[in-house]
């Protein structure tokens, strides 16, 4: 009985914090979702859409609405990983004796947004990445712990390639979720003119803290999964690999790599908080078919010939969801 007011509970906070962020964010209802269910998950997020489509604002917005502090990076091919991390800086304290103190960079925020993360040098990369994954910095050999719950939301431009430096699949591999923002709508687009019309300013309350998503993390990690269901997970991001003997045929022919272990992972943690949104107290298959797409679109490689074919990778991916049987009840 106690679990399911929990669970009632859980359902209601996201409601209103969905409620809230409509206030800022026209549109892009899945967008919104997955966002939320990374946070509550604990992991981070790629988003890839072209200028303009409201990634900034949706990230400030989440700030104002979970009562954390927003930090946003601005990556360039000149930033330099101090310029992201933070470093020591030599001081002189009120009896004139110079200090060393560590002066903390951007990325000591509970929501970052790293802009356009694909302009930076691989070595800048790689020291946010190691953040994202670590949730600490390392400076001089002394250790700095970032305060939970932690956040990255990465963004980069699919058109403008020129001046960039694409993540390697390995990096990519770090992000839980790798969401496409589309275009609105013309009534989107018309609804987010009338906002902007009025104030450019965010306006959502905040109804939520960072205590409160650390308590729906462990809430959401108690949810169960039926082995049927748990199976059914391990053989999908299975059959993303196109060297086992026992994978489809739709691997065989359109994908060059599969997903790593950490897919079934991020498929697993992120679907028991999806499961609770929806009010329930178990995963079901829907919950993994739903989140395979954000999970796997960047960790598949598909070949030569499924862009011969006209096949995008969440076309693959809907392929091997059909190729994958459930359980018989």
């Amino acid at each position: 009985m106690e679990s399911l007011e929990k669970v009632k509970q859980f359902s209601k906070s996201i409601t209103t914090i969905k409620d809230e962020l409509k206030k800022d964010v026209v549109g892009q209802e899945d967008i919104v979702d997955n966002v939320i269910i990374a946070i509550i998950a604990g992991g981070n997020v790629l988003l890839e859409g072209v200028p303009g489509v409201g990634k900034t604002r949706l990230v400030r917005s989440l700030g104002r609405v979970l009562s954390l502090p927003f930090s946003r990076i601005q990556f360039t091919p000149d930033l330099m990983p101090s310029d992201v991390t933070g470093t020591n800086v030599i001081e002189k304290d009120e009896k004139g004796k110079m200090n060393t103190v560590f002066q903390r960079g951007p990325i000591f925020a509970n929501l970052v947004l790293a802009d356009e993360i694909n302009r930076a040098t691989p070595k800048t990369q790689s020291a946010m990445l190691e953040v994202m994954q670590e949730h600490k910095v390392t400076v001089a050999k002394q250790t700095y712990k970032i305060e939970e719950p932690f956040f990255v939301l990465a963004t980069q431009n699919p058109i403008e390639q020129d001046g960039t430096y694409p993540l390697p699949e390995a990096q990519m591999d770090r992000f839980m979720f790798k969401l496409v923002v589309k275009f609105p709508t013309v009534k989107e687009l018309a609804g987010i003119v009338n906002m902007t019309q009025i104030t450019l300013d965010e306006t959502a309350n905040a109804v939520i803290d960072g205590k409160t998503i650390l308590e729906m993390r462990e809430l959401a990690k108690t949810v169960p999964v039926i082995d049927d269901v748990l199976t059914y997970a391990v053989n999908l991001v299975s059959n993303t690999h196109p060297e086992l003997p026992d994978c489809p045929p739709t691997a065989k022919k359109y994908i060059k790599y599969g997903a790593s272990p950490r897919a079934a992972q991020a498929l697993i943690t992120a679907a028991k908080v999806r499961a609770l949104m929806c009010g329930n107290y178990n995963v079901s298959y829907e919950d993994i078919q739903t989140l395979a797409y954000p999970v796997l679109r960047h960790r598949v490689k598909i070949n030569y010939n499924a862009v011969n074919d006209k096949l995008t990778v969440d076309d693959v991916i809907a392929m091997l969801i059909d190729d994958t049987p459930k359980a018989k009840a």
